[in-house]
């Protein structure tokens, strides 16, 4: 296998389902699929709503949330991060629905210094190795204590 394999990361595949999220993704934003008739978010994104069956599209988030969930990954494990340990990687519960969650990279934070509930923002990021764009967040506030 080539060195140049192991220094760039994985590329999205994008299908039907998920071509939305990366059109949206390519022009700097956030979006998520949303039913179009009961107004439920869905993630991951389905071409009818799992709960009215309703048709489905792609709207705009804020890409404001807080940190639900993560995980520090302290060896090489994903080709493209081989460099880049430690990392965080957060489950970010996104404030437009309860249960909204999304998973992503957290940036420019060390990772003794994330917590459960940190309100982190979307940073939309070039994935090298090709044209994609990704969410990746940043810390913005600890949360009240």
């Amino acid at each position: 296998m080539s060195l140049e394999a192991f220094e760039t990361p994985p590329q999205p595949a994008p299908d039907f389902d998920s071509e939305g999220f990366w059109r949206a993704t390519a022009e700097g934003r956030l979006a998520l699929c949303r039913c179009r008739e009961c107004r439920t978010w869905l993630q991951p994104p389905l071409e009818r709503c799992k709960r009215c069956a309703g048709p489905t599209g792609f709207e705009p988030v804020s890409g404001r949330g807080t940190i639900y969930s993560f995980i520090v990954s302290r060896h090489p494990c994903c080709p493209g991060y081989l460099d880049a340990t430690p990392y965080v990687v957060a489950l970010i519960d996104l404030e437009e629905q309860e249960g909204l969650r999304l998973p992503a990279r957290l940036l420019d934070v060390e990772p003794a210094a994330v917590r459960i509930g940190d309100r982190a923002i979307v940073a939309i990021t070039d994935l090298p190795g090709g044209d994609f764009r990704i969410p990746t967040f940043r810390i913005v506030a600890a949360p009240d204590v």
